[in-house]
């Protein structure tokens, strides 16, 4: 038996008054959601704890079976999605160009994702691309438009805060050493490194051509830099070695290329088109046709950033279009009985309230031979809240779905030295 297991990024959300109280899923019309929840095992899923608003890259690690305590950081994975060359000692950041404005002796944001031209973004980020302080050195590297990657070498840690203060109108933030069980010296290198290439940034950046040409044409400047998620390697076990199944993502963008990579997972890269409806079937195709996988991961992002534009009528469209998808699903998937599906969410993204994701559960649905299944009716935050899978937690998902591949091995039971939850493929022999 093999697993497809489709990730409609960020579908969950909140109740909407414009909706009666119903969240844009529950409001949408999905008739093909409806019916696999129909015939399946429903229930509730979250990451980790209910209310805590998870990102994407940490909330898809635990996914797929690993501890949070392991993340290597978005700036690694997202870095090494982009092809970024990252020594095991080096530190990657995310970072991106912004506007601000000097008040008292604070810089304030005024605009966190300036629109520029591409050309100009390229120029900008040239004149502040490299920078040492104290030992560190810091390359800045581009990657489309005003965003990028800072490269750190030297005694540098990724144990440090951010500078992006993501909400206009509060001041950029002072990076500083995170309080683990000590602070080490490497971490307060690094942080005044940060700071110090960051001020130097802003004194290199107002005083551009591009910037003394966008004030006389009333357009603010673009005139500093803003980092976030530092990430550095680490040594994680590969997700075959780890759960006994050769894993394949259908992905776009270069968080989920990453992170993948990082598991040792093969990849297959798509793009968006901005047709919602066939690009998912284009997804669901390769899933059906990858008969040498055992664990084929497909994702679409379209539903989180329906949920970023905070209008929930246009995130109940996308889910609509979504659902249209998974009549292909219906038709073509579910057939095969040496299938699992399974249909759920990283995380829920509110199409209203000021918050970036936020912390409810998301539905989950099951279908395949040994499913138990239920008496719900349709695929939401509130009637999968009845299924016979209850509210299931992190990890847990990856041993359920060994589970119901008829793949979990009996605990207890020890065929190789170490406690795998499958049964080894050829455990050494006994020699006569």
């Amino acid at each position: 038996m093999r697993c497809i297991f489709v990730i409609l990024d960020g579908i969950g959300d909140r109740g909407h008054e414009c909706f009666s109280g119903k969240t844009p899923l529950y409001a949408a019309n999905t008739p093909n959601l409806d019916y696999l929840s129909n015939i399946g095992m429903n229930g509730l899923y979250h990451t980790t704890l209910q209310g805590i608003p998870m990102s994407s890259e940490e909330a898809h690690f635990i996914m797929f079976g690993y501890d949070l305590e392991d993340f290597p950081g978005r700036g690694f994975i997202e870095a090494i999605g982009e092809g970024i060359e990252i020594g095991e000692k080096d530190v990657a950041i995310l970072c991106h160009l912004c506007s601000v404005e000097k008040e008292n002796d604070n810089l304030t944001l005024k605009w966190g994702f300036p629109e520029l031209d591409e050309q100009d973004a390229i120029v900008l980020i040239d004149n502040i691309k490299y920078y040492k302080y104290n030992g560190v050195r810091i390359k800045l590297i581009h990657s489309k438009n005003t965003k990028g990657f800072l490269l750190l070498k030297g005694d540098v840690s990724e144990k440090i805060t951010d500078s992006d203060p993501i909400y206009e109108g509060r001041s950029l933030i002072k990076i500083q050493p995170i309080h683990d069980k000590k602070i080490s010296k490497s971490s307060i290198k690094t942080a005044n490194a940060l700071n110090n290439y960051l001020l130097w940034c802003y004194n290199k950046l107002k005083n551009h051509p591009i910037n003394i040409e966008r004030t006389k044409n009333s357009l603010i400047p673009v005139n500093a830099l803003v980092t976030q998620r530092p990430g550095k390697y680490k040594k994680i076990p590969p997700f075959e070695k780890k759960w006994g199944m050769k894993g394949l993502s259908i992905s776009s963008g270069s968080i989920y290329w990453g992170l993948c990579k990082m598991l040792g997972m093969d990849i297959i890269k798509v793009r968006d088109t901005g047709d919602v409806e066939k690009d998912l079937i284009e997804r669901l195709k390769i899933a059906k046709e990858a008969e040498e996988y055992d664990f084929i991961h497909v994702h679409t992002k379209t539903p989180d950033e329906a949920g970023h534009k905070k209008n929930p009528y246009y995130k109940k469209e996308v889910i609509e279009a979504i659902d249209r998808a998974m009549l292909y699903v219906v038709n073509e998937i579910i057939n095969d009985k040496e299938i699992l599906l399974i249909i759920t969410a990283d995380h829920s993204t509110a199409s209203s309230g000021s918050l970036i994701h936020t912390g409810e559960t998301v539905p989950i649905t099951m279908v395949g031979k040994y499913i138990r299944k239920d008496d719900v009716k349709q695929f939401n935050e509130i009637s999968c809240s009845s299924g016979s899978l209850g509210i299931i937690k992190g990890k847990e998902l990856m041993h359920l779905t060994l589970n119901f591949l008829d793949k979990a091995k009996l605990h207890g039971l020890m065929d190789s030295p170490f406690d795998y939850p499958y049964h080894t493929s050829n455990p050494e022999s006994l020699k006569l």
